[in-house]
This record gives C-alpha cells, structure tokens and sequence, in this order.
C-alpha cells in the first residue's frame, strides 16, 4: 500500500508547492509608497490678490470685458492669495518664455524635492532601479528623466520612463507603470516624478477659453519612493490595492475638451472647452463602474444588488435603486483639485461630507490646481492633520487630458503617519481649514465690474 500512497501523494506535494510558489511570489509583486515628498516654491512665488490685478493690468490684450471675465474666475475658483506662479510672470515685462525658462522651473522642482526625498528616506540614488517623471505639456532632448538621471549619476541599467501629454492624470498612470514593473522586477526601488511646466503654457492672449487656465493652474510637483522589497514593507507608509485607467480618448467630445493649443495670434496655452465638465462626469461614471466592485464590501454588493431586483421588479418603478455608498470602501478621499466645480460634483457623485472633502478644498485654496501632483498635496493634509491610522483605505481619484479619470485605493499600513518633518504643510497646517475661504480679490477690484471701457483704460 505505501507505494500507492506515494503515488497519490506526489500531486498533491506538488500542488502545495505550486501553490506556495505561486503566492510567495505574489508577495513580490506588492506596490508599496516608502516615502513621498511635495515641492514647495520661496514666498517671492506667490500670486496674491494685489500681484494678480498687476498681472492683468499690465497685459497688452486684455480689455475691460476680459478683465471682468477674469474677476469673476478668480473669485468662484477656490484659490486663496498664497499659491505659486512660475517665474516668468513675475518678470517686469510681459514676454514670451524661452525654453530655458521652462527647464529651469523644473530644475528647481527636481532639486528640491528629490534631495529632500533621499535624505529622508536614507535611499541613495544609485540604489534606484525603476525612473518614471512625468511632465505633462514640455517635452525636451535630452528627456527630463535623463536631466535626473545625470545630476544623480544614476545607474546604467536604470529601467526609465518618461511620459508627456497625460494631464492631471498622469500621476496615477505613472504608479501604475511602476506596479506592473514590480510584477517582474523583485526587490526593487522605484521613483515617480509628477509635475507640470506651467511657463511655457502661461497664456498670454485674450480667448476666454484659454485665460481661464491662468486662474486655476499652478506651479506644484511632487516625487514618490516606492518598492516592492519585503524587508520594507514594515517600513512603508502605504500599500496599493486596486487601481483603474479609464480612457475615453476614441470619443471627439472628450478627446477635445482639454487642449494644448495655439489661438489664432499665435499664443500658446490650454483651452478649456465647455464640455470638459460632461467629459469628465462620462468618464469617472465608467470609472467608478469598474472599481466599485473591487473595492466595496460584499455587503454593499449585496444591497446593491438586491436593490436592482426590487427595482426591475416593481410594477409601478416607484423603488428606485439605491446608490453605492463608497464611504464603505475608504474613509479618506484623496480627490483630484481641478477645481471649486469639480470637487463639488465628485463629493455630490459619491455622497461625501463636507470633512471628506476638507483636503482637496484646502489643497486648491492653499496650492492651487498643481496638475498631476495635486494629489499629493492633499494627501500631505490629511497627514499633517494627523488623519491616516493604520489599517485605513485612501481612494484616490483623478481626470486629465485625452480624457482620461483614473483612481486607485491604498491602505495605511504605518501605525503614526502624524508630525514627520518635510510636509509641504507643516508650517501652515495650524491655519487650515481657515475661517473663510472666500477670495478678497472681489472685495478689492469688484469696484470695476461698475467701470466702463474709457475709465478702464485709463487706470
């Protein structure tokens, strides 16, 4: 009998070990943020109210009519007095960019943050084996990642990425790079630097479509360290588990809606069509369609479900089906600043309290829309509000160009995310959420909503 034993024994061991395998090196594939560090630019960067009615005075095209324009988007935008413009426009002539211009705003960014990133993170930068960088609307030869990778003497066998053209969304699909490296690159680091080159795209013509962008965009950046090594897991601060790319690039309406573009003068900038706001809600709709069943519990799939059959069979329609409550997939929400409007629409979309949306509201009063890293930015408030504990789900959720809305969850898995040096926020967190969020440039200049075109021309 012992050598029939044996014979139905040898499977079985070799399924086990199948198994084990199979799941040991699944543990390999984890996506883990180590540490993640947001640039903050000097003060003498900063767009306040006075500064910003400089800017529109001393402009060239701008007549009564799109000053007024402009008065009311700066005032129902969300931002307050202390977000950053790049340097070009603090010069004391209007002109256009150079192309050295646009390289050093990224330098800066790259030096700052990066630095402080491996000084935190006690990771040199020779032990990097994955580079993603992502510039959304710049472009140049040789590539930002290759600016990165000579200022750090980086490896030579450095798997390295760097993409362009993504818009807002381009964060998320760069952890999504790196999360499908991890699945054949073991015990490995990896870097994500997010940002924006506003100076080029600082509009200097007078097409409402495209000025628009100058209330709302501005200078941001962020650099994330990540590993799918096991000996940090313990050490790491969050851990992927789900993430969704949804593209509605083949549609014209939302392939159009935000642009890179030239208007009839000649000035280069990002036109904002009207239907960007249907654009969006079309595709974070598909978005949320595949990721709610893979972040809800089977108890909110359940009630869900069992409110579809009641729906479909009552004869009068009067049951309505009920929506899904993503507060049971995550306690903090990690939303995208494009704007007042958009926030408001994503908190009315999944039913999230005013306390769910404080951090991207803060985010845009405090930094701005800072394209792909605002996500960043408002993840550092919830930390420095001491916010995450471990175990918690953070759904993150973001839309750019093409048009594209991407979202992601983590989980805490820090036990104290609170108080760590180098948060963009921890010299101001005390003063957040602030009394009134209102911006002063109404009260200031409202008075020339009244004015007409020769008195304007004469200020």
């Amino acid at each position: 009998m012992e050598p029939l034993v044996l014979l139905y024994a040898i499977p079985f061991v070799y399924l086990v070990l199948k198994l084990w395998k199979h799941l040991d090196a699944k543990r390999d594939q984890q996506c883990y943020i180590l540490d993640y560090q947001c640039f903050k630019p000097t003060d003498d960067r900063m767009l306040d109210t006075q500064l910003c009615r400089d800017l529109l005075m001393r402009s060239k095209t701008l007549g009564l009519e799109e000053f007024k324009f402009l008065l009311k988007a700066i005032v129902n935008s969300g931002l307050g007095e202390q977000t950053y413009g790049p340097s070009v426009v603090f010069s004391a002539t209007e002109h256009c960019p150079l192309l050295l211009d646009a390289i050093s705003e990224m330098d800066e960014f790259f030096h700052d943050s990066l630095q402080k990133l491996f000084d935190k993170s006690h990771v040199s930068p020779d032990e990097i084996d994955i580079l993603v960088v992502n510039i959304s609307s710049m472009s140049t030869s040789p590539s930002f990642a290759s600016r990165i990778i000579n200022r750090y003497k980086m490896r030579e066998d450095i798997k390295v990425f760097n993409i362009s053209g993504m818009g807002c969304s381009a964060s998320l699909i760069s952890i999504d790079i790196v999360r499908r490296l991890f699945k054949s690159y073991k015990n490995s680091y990896a870097i994500v630097v997010t940002s924006e080159s506003l100076t080029p795209n600082w509009y200097l013509g007078n097409d409402r479509s495209m000025i628009l962008a100058n209330c709302l965009f501005r200078i941001g950046g962020a650099a994330i360290l990540l590993t799918n090594k096991r000996n940090m897991k313990n050490k790491a601060m969050l851990k992927l588990k789900c993430l969704v790319r949804t593209h509605h690039g083949a549609v014209d309406e939302s392939y159009g809606c935000c642009v890179q573009k030239e208007d009839d003068k000649g000035n280069l900038g990002i036109y904002l069509g009207k239907n960007l706001p249907k654009a969006a809600t079309s595709a974070f709709i598909d978005n949320l369609t595949e990721i709610s069943p893979k972040i809800l519990p089977i108890t909110e799939i359940i009630r869900l479900t069992l409110s579809k059959i009641i729906h479909q069979l009552s004869s009068t329609g009067s049951w309505k089906p009920q929506r899904p409550d993503f507060r049971t997939a995550a306690e903090h929400f990690c939303l995208h600043t494009g704007g007042k409007a958009v926030i408001n629409g994503v908190g009315k979309s999944l039913r999230l309290t005013e306390r769910d949306l404080e951090p991207a509201r803060m985010t845009l009063h405090r930094f701005g829309n800072t394209s792909a890293s605002s996500l960043w930015y408002v993840l550092g408030y919830m930390e420095a509000k001491k916010r995450l504990k471990k175990g918690d789900r953070v759904l993150m959720i973001s839309f750019g160009a093409g048009f594209k809305c991407n979202s992601c969850l983590w989980e805490v898995t820090a036990a104290d995310l609170g108080g760590r040096k180098g948060n963009v926020w921890e010299d101001c967190i005390n003063g957040y959420p602030p009394v009134s969020l209102v911006n002063p440039f109404l009260e200031r200049f409202g008075w020339i909503q009244n004015e007409d075109a020769s008195t304007f021309k004469s200020l």
